[in-house]
């Protein structure tokens, strides 16, 4: 079987463990995204079965009907809002995926690696050093500063639990429902969603994106952060309301950014208006993005693959997609 895999950006899928898996077929990966849908059917042109990483590529119903060949598609990851359900089941188009609950903590690793960055720093002292440069700011310490967090969730509650080590008060915000379940686990839950964002010396997101979550941040809330403040976004960009957060910082308030996703991606153009800030720490969306982890999207990917291959598909999240196949 020919199977294609895309947007293996870090060039990392041939050197897991789980390539070896698929030894018996040939396959092809791509490092690029492409976003052209007449451009991306000529890439899985041929192949029986893909990989989608993540939702890198778009599979909409434009490129779906360019599709001759595909019969399969094994998806990594939890978002679903890229994939056009209807188009793929009347072409006879398997979808799979695994869930992947538990590999939240890398995300909630690099949160912290981006707070501790812009709160000392550090980019900008190491860059400064290699030009021959020594101590040219003082750093923000985290002891009894406020964390905030919205959404607390898996990823969130790992990042909340970080803070409280490091002393800092820790707040919250979610749906009212979810003020008795804060507060149990030992944290606040302001009375007003504007003093939420007021508070906070440092607000992390962590909502799971979706239709009715689309632009939850408003350009209001970020209006209402202090000045010193840094806002940290490693779930979605779509989460913020479209161009808030650019004119938000270049107001001041918040004073920081430390992001990690964008609207879309991947970000190549360094003309981008988030890389023209002096007040934002950019990284390419690295939250998930470590060897185990890709290891792990990976390796359940070609089970399904494989699987699909004996003749038994699982894990298919569109069942009508099998009535067209037989």
């Amino acid at each position: 079987m020919r199977i294609v895999v895309l947007d293996d950006w870090s060039r990392t899928f041939r050197n897991l463990k789980c390539h070896a898996r698929l030894a018996d077929h040939e396959v092809v990966v791509y490092h690029d995204t492409e976003k052209d849908p007449q451009k991306l059917a000529e890439r899985l042109h041929g192949a029986e079965a893909a990989i989608f990483t993540q939702e890198r590529s778009h599979l909409r119903r434009e490129l779906v009907e360019r599709l001759s060949t595909i019969r399969m598609i094994a998806q990594t990851g939890s978002h679903r809002d890229h994939i056009d359900f209807a188009a793929c089941a009347e072409k006879g188009i398997i979808i799979a995926s695994h869930s992947n609950k538990g590999v939240g903590v890398t995300t909630a690793e690099l949160t912290w690696g981006l707070i501790m960055a812009s709160l000392r720093h550090i980019p900008h002292e190491v860059e400064n050093m290699k030009r021959g440069g020594w101590q040219s700011t003082a750093g923000t310490g985290l002891r009894g500063r406020t964390l905030a967090i919205y959404g607390m969730g898996g990823i969130g509650s790992i990042v909340a639990r970080v803070g409280k080590a490091f002393e800092m008060r820790v707040i919250c915000w979610g749906r009212e429902e979810s003020r008795a379940r804060i507060v149990a686990a030992g944290y606040e839950m302001p009375a007003t969603r504007r003093e939420f964002f007021e508070s906070a010396d440092v607000l992390s997101l962590h909502i799971y994106y979706e239709e009715e979550t689309r632009g939850i941040i408003t350009a209001a809330d970020l209006a209402c952060m202090k000045p010193t403040a840094v806002f940290v976004n490693t779930s979605r960009d779509g989460l913020v309301e479209t161009g808030a957060l650019v004119e938000a910082l270049k107001k001041g308030r918040p004073g920081r950014a430390a992001i990690d996703v964008y609207d879309a991606e991947p970000v190549v153009d360094v003309e981008h208006p988030l890389l023209k800030l002096p007040n934002v720490i950019c990284t390419p969306h690295l939250g998930y993005a470590t060897e185990s982890t890709l290891e792990n999207f990976y390796n359940k990917a070609i089970d399904n693959l494989l699987a699909y291959a004996a003749g038994a598909p699982v894990n298919v999240l569109n069942p009508e997609a099998l009535k067209q196949v037989s």
